[in-house]
């Protein structure tokens, strides 16, 4: 679909959003863009107002009509219970996959540049699932618990969209970074899917890496790596590790895009000690914006405009956040002037990028309904129950009292701490908090069963949750506890 007078839903955020956004606006109008603007209601101040998602209905209704988001930074309101408006917006609207493209400047010194070490890597992190379900319980005054959820079909989507922006932009190597070592069933899904799709793609090389070596690696040796996928909070983590080793987060574009709607924004924060003195530099926010017109087909636009970019900090043009100190700093608009007047100019020895991440770009096609990824049906049994509870006793003392109130038919199997097996053979030297996991297993049993069951151990321990034991498909789709 053209892009020609389309219509996108734009942003401006918290603290220095605004002045950035109309930085960046103000040089694809220079560029001849053709694309109409629909500045929204969104972020902290309406959050205040009580839009407890952070827009206003009608900024909502825009961005389902427009299906592109241009956005500014905007601040999470402190306090607990309070979701931040940037990761609600991606998890409302399915942006599965979060794009954050880091890569040398020439003019952006950083300790690899000066060594003469290229880097050019892409981070695709998964954006709905993993631990930003945000999904947490207060067990006990003292022991908070968090969900972690890894789907099947949000591995696929992630994962596919990783190697398909490599095969269309010439990359030749994929890697995922993980810690299937330790979370064997969430990590280890991942990796699994990881896999199952590198064989679609056998002219990519695909490897693994655990995460922890991964960021060890990708400060040692950067130039190894091209794309790298990961979960949530792990792509967050090294997404950011990756903008130090460019000069920071305000060289780090992004793109959160899902199949309908899709979000370009800066990753940095609102700076509010600067907002209003008109010299935050706007480059995060205009190469998320190059970014965006890529995804549009624009790109002519995107080429014209990144090298006019690019040019401008190769020739030492510099807002007061990175360049020669020994020259002097611009504000935002002669900053965004100066890439004006470069329009039409490239910077040396930097090829740019000539293709977009998605080419099918269409105006969302509301949906009748939301729609439920189905996997393939599976043989399911279970065989028993993880209980959780808070209790301040022993756990020899909690064995006992829990084998006397569970039926003949059921065993308890363990207890555990913290993850950690405490009861039977367990160690005095293991320090417990008052969170404990009872594992309770029988033959031939129903979930009605085992209810029944927590019915009656709840008059001994106070049970804030349960977790049935599956085998799927004749494997173990459970964890054990550490020391068995």
């Amino acid at each position: 679909m053209s892009a020609n007078n389309l219509t996108i839903s734009v942003a401006k955020g918290d603290g220095i959003g605004p002045e950035i956004m109309d930085a960046v606006l103000s040089i694809f109008d220079a560029a001849g863009v053709p694309l109409n603007y629909e500045v929204i209601g969104m972020g902290k101040s309406y959050y205040d107002q009580g839009y407890g998602n952070g827009m206003t209905p009608e900024a909502m209704k825009s961005i389902e009509r427009n299906g592109i988001l241009f956005k500014g930074p905007m601040e999470t309101p402190k306090g607990k219970g309070v979701k931040s408006i940037n990761v609600t917006a991606r998890k409302v609207w399915s942006t599965y996959a979060n794009r954050r493209h880091f890569r040398s400047i020439e003019g952006v010194d950083t300790v690899y540049s000066k060594a003469g070490i290229p880097i050019d890597i892409t981070v695709i992190r998964e954006n709905i699932e993993d631990t930003y379900g945000g999904i947490e319980h207060m067990l006990s005054n003292d022991v908070a618990l968090s969900r972690r959820f890894i789907t099947r079909q949000g591995c696929q989507q992630v994962i596919r969209f990783a190697f398909e922006m490599a095969k269309k932009e010439g990359f030749k190597k994929v890697t995922c970074g993980h810690k299937a070592n330790i979370m064997k069933l969430t990590d280890g899904l991942f990796l699994e899917v990881f896999y199952e799709m590198a064989k679609e793609y056998p002219d990519i090389q695909a490897d693994d890496v655990i995460v922890d070596a991964l960021c060890m690696k990708l400060v040692q040796y950067p130039q190894d790596f091209e794309v790298v996928v990961l979960t949530n909070l792990q792509g967050d983590i090294v997404s950011d590790l990756c903008a130090g080793l460019v000069g920071g987060l305000g060289f780090a574009p992004s793109t959160n895009v899902g199949d309908n709607i899709s979000i370009f924004e800066a990753v940095h924060g609102t700076a509010p000690d600067i907002a209003g003195k008109n010299i935050a530099n706007p480059t995060s926010l205009l190469m998320s914006g190059i970014m965006m017109l890529r995804h549009l087909g624009l790109l002519k636009e995107a080429r014209d405009i990144e090298g006019a970019l690019l040019y401008t900090i190769e020739s030492g043009v510099h807002t007061g956040d990175f360049g020669d100190r020994s020259t002097p700093s611009v504000d935002t608009t002669e900053f965004a002037n100066a890439i004006i007047s470069n329009l039409g100019k490239m910077p040396e020895n930097v090829n740019l990028r000539k293709t977009s991440d998605r080419s099918d770009f269409h105006l969302p096609n509301r949906p009748k309904a939301q729609k439920v990824m189905i996997g393939e049906p599976a043989e399911v049994e279970i065989v028993g129950v993880d209980l959780f509870f808070q209790s301040e006793k022993q756990a020899d003392q909690l064995a006992e009292e829990i084998k006397a109130k569970l039926p003949d038919s059921m065993e308890l199997v363990s207890l555990t701490n913290r993850g950690t097996v405490v009861w039977p053979n367990g160690s005095v030297y293991t320090e417990c908090s008052t969170g404990y996991g009872a594992r309770i297993k029988g033959e031939g049993l129903t979930k009605e069963d085992y209810w029944a069951a927590t019915a009656q151990l709840n008059s001994v321990v106070k049970v804030s949750s349960t977790e049935f034991l599956n085998i799927i498909d004749g494997q173990r789709a459970y964890s054990l506890g550490q020391g068995k």
